[in-house]
């Protein structure tokens, strides 16, 4: 794991009920033991910019990329950024914007698929940069809060941005190696003063 997460720290920050996590017997059984399937269980990620998956009510399993993704569709997927064969089998971990989430078992690599747009890029190295990012991000904006100057806030929010993307960047360069990715796009939005929680300081302040 690139970074060290613990469900300690995600509730201590959002509390038990913000915290999602995904059960065990979820998982198809390439991914089961894996230590991405086991941060998900164990420590979770925090609600909001990311949403993870639930299991399907039917048989309690978490969806798999086939199961999202036409045939046709995916044998365009199989020689993308490095999505070897048996991409129709990983699991559907979450969402971020219009992008499911996908965890290749083998590699440990979480991908971004936007079937709309007929794209899989891979998104982070493990799992734990996906926390650890929704981590950060989902703290900025639960906390910041702006002054009254506009300009300067706007300009420390800025600031505040960039410094996350850039200690990311220095561990897993893949979230942000270029402004395509989703993590770009979320980042401008939240430099723009959107995604703050509606019981924010920060939303307080913009939306009052």
């Amino acid at each position: 794991m690139l970074f060290d997460v613990t469900r300690g720290e995600l509730v201590g920050a959002f509390g038990a009920d913000r915290v999602a996590t995904v059960p065990a017997g979820a998982f198809p059984p390439a991914a089961a033991d894996t230590e991405g399937a086991r941060l998900l269980r164990t420590a979770g990620v925090p609600t909001g910019t990311v949403l993870l998956r639930q299991p399907d009510e039917d048989d309690g399993l978490l969806p798999l990329v086939r199961d999202v993704v036409s045939a046709e569709d995916l044998e365009g997927f199989e020689d993308i950024e490095g999505a070897a064969e048996g991409v129709g089998d990983w699991p559907v971990i979450g969402w971020l914007l219009n992008a499911h989430l996908v965890l290749a078992p083998a590699s440990g690599r979480v991908y971004a698929l936007d079937p709309g747009e007929e794209t899989v890029r891979e998104l982070h190295t493990d799992v734990s940069s996906l926390v650890r990012l929704a981590f950060r991000f989902q703290l900025l904006l639960e906390e910041f809060a702006f002054g009254g100057d506009e300009d300067a806030d706007f300009e420390r929010l800025e600031g505040e941005v960039e410094r996350i993307r850039e200690e990311t960047g220095r561990v897993d360069p893949l979230p942000f190696r270029d402004e395509e990715t989703v993590w770009s796009v979320v980042a401008d939005e939240i430099t723009t003063g959107q995604r703050f929680p509606g019981d924010s300081p920060g939303a307080r302040s913009l939306y009052g």
